[in-house]
């Protein structure tokens, strides 16, 4: 229940930061970004799995990422996200079922350390640079989405859109595969509700715990800014 409540305070309130309603159309933003297709690289953040089926935003993402890659629109994907809510670590998950779904494993990556949208976008851009990955986007629901504009633009990351497109998604096979998830489950697990207060967990939903690389900060402003959370 604590799960539930928090997600849907998170969501909220990055989708009225965003101003959601003001953005553009999901099929309008993934249109203009598959002209620049192919990606070397698609970012697919991270949901809460209980250890025993996916949930259905988990699905329509690890489902949506597949899609893009059997289309051709990306030649990687990386998975992101720690043990945040469960012991199951979610970039390991979802790595687990897009192998499960046919893409390969060396066209799969994986971000352990995020633990909110805006860690998912940063610490994957981190591993897409690691491997020599420049067209990168993000691949998520348009409400995710919409939320990570501001921050996308505000640190002026290559980082371009790539919304699920329902309509395009429904008409695929998007029956579960079978996964043995034990390899992604994280000894000692600490529920980040136990680790961090409500204040602390929406500071990280804006952005506030990343640790960042100073190349990655554009202006004197921002390093001056962040320079406490620099690695």
């Amino acid at each position: 229940m604590r799960i539930v409540k928090f997600s849907f305070l998170s969501l909220l309130v990055m989708v009225l930061s965003a101003c959601g309603i003001f953005s553009p159309s999901p099929l309008k933003t993934n249109q203009k970004s598959l002209k620049k297709a192919p990606y070397d690289a698609i970012i697919v953040p991270g949901v809460p799995f209980d250890g025993k089926h996916w949930s259905e935003t988990m699905k329509m993402r690890v489902q949506w990422g597949a899609y893009l890659y059997r289309k051709g629109v990306t030649k990687n994907i990386i998975y992101s996200g720690s043990s945040v809510y469960t012991e199951y670590e979610e970039a390991a998950v979802m790595a687990l079922y897009g192998e499960a779904l046919g893409i390969p494993k060396e066209h799969i990556f994986t971000d352990p350390r995020a633990e909110h949208t805006t860690e998912n976008i940063y610490y994957s851009y981190r591993v897409a640079k690691k491997n020599g990955f420049q067209k990168i986007a993000l691949a998520t629901d348009p409400f995710q989405l919409n939320g990570m504009r501001k921050f996308i633009k505000k640190f002026d990351l290559p980082v371009d859109l790539l919304p699920i497109i329902k309509d395009t998604l429904l008409k695929q096979d998007l029956s579960e595969p079978r996964i043995d998830p034990s390899s992604a489950k994280r000894a000692n697990f600490v529920s980040i509700v136990d680790r961090q207060s409500k204040w602390q967990r929406l500071r990280g939903t804006f952005g506030q715990h990343i640790r960042w690389k100073e190349e990655d900060l554009k202006t004197k402003h921002l390093r001056k800014k962040y320079s406490d959370r620099m690695e």
